[in-house]
């Protein structure tokens, strides 16, 4: 230990490190020791010298390090990032019965800080989004492509959030197979194909897969209309369901083409597809006198920051409140914000706001959360950031 790089906080700074937080800022930081390379593993010392764990160390970044582990005498090698990544799948095992998709690895949560792994049954997409992530991404990758029944690994480190690392985006297959255009991934009976190369992220939103169920149970004979719909997986949820009808709502024409093959892969119609920006087709129809009988209102990430929520809550009461104005009596909105800055209360706020400028009565009859794939660690509460409400109007 007294050979490796160092990082010794100010004093008073360690409090956070010590109720088990895995970021330490630059502006917590009293010195580095030993120069140590961006993704290099670092000891972390309180201002006396007491070891606190070790972390990954990246100087480009106003977060310049996250703690691997709070042992002191853990070393943090290959055989380390290998066993958290197969305890992290071994987690999800119960997921089985229901689905051939789930998260792996949810970074800070499986103690493996800028580490996302997601699986669309025998192929791994992997997304690395920090420089100690970055560091051991050839173990992570060989972890990945040992787990039972994969057949290859594909990396989608591209996030914008790389920069602040001084990371270059990396995408391509990077073990085993190379994975076809279009993988499919069964989620409770339903069939989806996911873009791994080029969709959104890794290709899926696998944490809406709760909030997806509850759509398929509530849809039966009803006109649904599914906004920012992206790849239609909430429309063939509802489809499922028993819809009477659905209207899929996206700007993007290809996500809508893969949305037609979804629902086609489902035996269901594509009719319903309308490619438009969802703020002003939703005022079209209104204004057209419309109804809806269960809208569903999955907007992307309105607040990347928190200097946004003031901003970002205009737009999703906005939504909102148009949103509730084409619901039929008893019909049913599910609405929800990704954006982490934007906790539940005040979402259940903006959703109230909403509710009286568009002068319905409403009641929460159900609230949705990230899935047990994503889970949120206690001295971690950063990692909660899905919220949703299943709201009926009189």
């Amino acid at each position: 230990m007294d050979h490796e790089p160092t990082l010794t906080l100010r004093p008073g700074r360690e409090r956070s490190v010590l109720r088990r937080h895995p970021w330490v800022f630059s502006g917590g930081v009293a010195k580095v020791a030993g120069d140590p390379a961006p993704g290099d593993t670092v000891v972390v010392r309180t201002s006396d010298g007491k070891v606190l764990g070790r972390a990954a160390y990246s100087p480009r970044s106003q977060l310049v390090a996250r703690l691997w582990t709070f042992d002191a005498d853990e070393p943090v090698d290959a055989t380390f990032v290998a066993a958290r990544v197969h305890a992290a799948a071994e987690r999800r095992a119960g997921l089985t019965a229901r689905t051939d998709g789930a998260r792996l690895v949810f970074a800070e949560s499986d103690g493996l800080p800028g580490v996302v792994v997601d699986r669309f049954g025998p192929w791994v997409v992997l997304e690395l989004t920090s420089a100690g992530a970055d560091r051991w991404r050839d173990v992570i990758a060989d972890a990945c492509a040992a787990l039972p029944g994969v057949r290859g690994v594909y990396e989608r480190s591209d996030a914008a959030v790389r920069q602040k690392e001084g990371l270059k985006a990396v995408t391509g297959s990077v073990r085993g197979d190379e994975p076809p255009e279009l993988v499919e991934l069964v989620e409770d009976g339903r069939h989806y194909l996911v873009d791994v190369r080029r969709g959104h992220k890794t290709g899926f939103y696998l944490d809406q897969r709760d909030a997806r169920a509850a759509v398929q149970a509530h849809a039966g004979g009803r006109r649904v209309l599914d906004v920012f719909a992206y790849t239609g997986g909430f429309s063939v949820a509802a489809g499922v369901g028993g819809a009477a009808d659905v209207v899929t709502v996206d700007s993007s024409g290809p996500s809508l083409a893969l949305a037609a093959q979804n629902l086609r892969a489902n035996r269901l119609e594509t009719a319903g597809l309308c490619e438009a920006d969802a703020f002003a087709e939703l005022r079209v129809r209104r204004d057209a006198g419309e109804r809806f009988d269960l809208i569903v209102l999955d907007p992307p990430k309105l607040a990347p920051r928190a200097d946004q929520v003031d901003k970002a809550s205009r737009a999703y009461k906005d939504l909102n409140r148009v949103a509730l104005g084409l619901l039929t009596p008893g019909g049913l909105l599910a609405t929800f914000s990704c954006s982490g800055a934007v906790d539940d209360a005040l979402f259940q706020k903006i959703v109230f706001g909403a509710a009286l400028d568009a002068g319905r009565d409403a009641w929460i009859v159900g609230h949705f959360h990230q899935p047990e794939d994503h889970p949120v660690a206690l001295t971690f509460p950063e990692a909660a950031y899905l919220k949703g409400l299943l709201v009926r109007v009189g």
